[in-house]
């Protein structure tokens, strides 16, 4: 028999405090508009989920965001009910075909506050014809120049990397400001970080001065285990500046909500993980803000 004792009450009055607390948040807007990179050459680990859902949290709390999809998978373009079947004006006529970034946005219909650069299967072709491109690793930040000059209003540009470190996500780290790093909380959690590591410093010494890895956001962690609390006093030990406070919890309603074309924040509000990661979006403010 349920008690109040039990650790799904002691849940329930968690979720509860939680959503109180967010409804009385101030989510602080950056000065001038932030380009962050959502990136991560594993596979699995949340950079799409991440991504989708962060700009939920964020426009929830009153930002203006953008969402670039970078990945020809288009898995963030669908999270935001974006419709993208080849043909659509997409992140690839950005990148190849010198489509300007305002001609291809679509707004995400159920979070209000969010424009999404969609993705299509055009842009697994794009690794190839970069190649032969003048000024192949930039093409992407000139696009982002051009509409950022012209559009004040956008607090925050999150952009969905592909899981590799190929010339799209050159692209992807040449045009911004900081790298967010998803690091699933599992056994090979750091395994290829010092890689992902060493090309964003290459990138900001040679190509894109600043550039820095501004934060890492555990997630798929389940509590319940040894070895999740186990990584996450590894990633700490070793990131203890860029580690997010904030953990997202293994959910099936995460998991779920892609299926319906929704974000977990959108399909689920209550689930505790729609909550961390509205958690999370409020932390990613504060810490836009300080870095200034």
């Amino acid at each position: 028999m349920t008690t109040e004792n039990t650790p799904l009450s002691s849940q329930i009055e968690r979720n509860i405090a939680d959503l109180r607390m967010l409804a009385n948040a101030e989510y602080r807007k950056p000065a001038s508009t932030r380009i962050i990179a959502i990136a991560n050459q594993k596979g699995g680990v949340g950079k799409t989920t991440s991504a989708v859902n962060l700009a939920a949290g964020l426009a929830m709390g009153g930002l203006s965001v953008l969402v670039i999809d970078a990945d020809a998978q288009g898995n963030a373009s669908s999270a935001l009910g974006v419709a993208h079947p080849v043909g659509t004006p997409s992140t690839y006529d950005v990148m190849i075909g010198g489509a300007e970034l305002e001609d291809v946005l679509q707004p995400c219909p159920d979070v209000e506050g969010i424009l999404v650069c969609p993705a299509t299967i055009d842009l697994s072709g794009a690794e190839i014809e970069l190649v032969d491109v003048p000024g192949r690793e930039s093409r992407l930040k000139a696009a982002l120049s051009r509409y950022v000059a012209a559009h004040h209003e956008i607090d925050i540009i999150l952009i969905d990397c592909p899981p590799s470190l190929g010339l799209v996500t050159l692209n992807v780290m040449v045009a911004a400001d900081e790298v967010l790093i998803p690091i699933q909380a599992e056994y090979y959690a750091l395994e290829g970080l010092s890689q992902l590591w060493n090309t964003v410093e290459r990138v900001g010494a040679s190509m894109n001065p600043g550039l820095r890895v501004s934060g890492m956001l555990l997630t798929m962690s389940d509590k319940r285990t040894r070895l999740s609390e186990e990584v996450e006093s590894e990633v700490r030990a070793h990131f203890p500046h860029h580690t997010f406070e904030t953990v997202i919890p293994r959910s099936v309603r995460i998991s779920e909500a892609p299926s319906y074309a929704q974000t977990a924040i959108t399909y689920d509000p209550r689930n505790v993980g729609a909550i961390a990661y509205r958690k999370a979006a409020l932390e990613l403010c504060d810490r836009l803000a300080a870095a200034l």
